[in-house]
This record gives C-alpha cells, sequence and structure tokens, in this order.
C-alpha cells in the first residue's frame, strides 16, 4: 500500500511542475531563473564570509 502512494505521488509530481512552468511566460520564467540564481550566489557568498570571519574570530586554537 505505502509502495502505491508513493508511486502515485511521484508520477505527479512532473504533471505539476508543467503546469507551473506552462502558467508563466518566457520572460517570467527568465526573470524567477535569474531571481534564484542571484539568491543563490547571495546565500554561498554569505556563507563563505561568515566562515572567514570565524576562522579569523577563532585564531588558530588547535585545541592542545
Amino acid at each position: 500500500m505505502t509502495t502505491w502512494l508513493t508511486v502515485s505521488h511521484q508520477a505527479n509530481l512532473p504533471n505539476l511542475r508543467r503546469l507551473f512552468v506552462e502558467a508563466r511566460t518566457e520572460a517570467e520564467e527568465n526573470e524567477h531563473s535569474r531571481t534564484a540564481f542571484y539568491n543563490l550566489v547571495l546565500f554561498i557568498s554569505s556563507v563563505a564570509v561568515f566562515s572567514l570571519v570565524a576562522q579569523r574570530m577563532g585564531g588558530t586554537k588547535s585545541g592542545k
């Protein structure tokens, strides 16, 4: 029974995705894609900055 539900839900997801893609114009899709890319770059950059700041603040503590 669980396997049937899993297969059933997986079969419906691509159709749902297609509906969302078809609901947008090409320009809207490009804008959403560009915004998502910029958000990803911003997130990765902020993680890198926080990592560098944490390393600088932590010094060279090796636990010895």
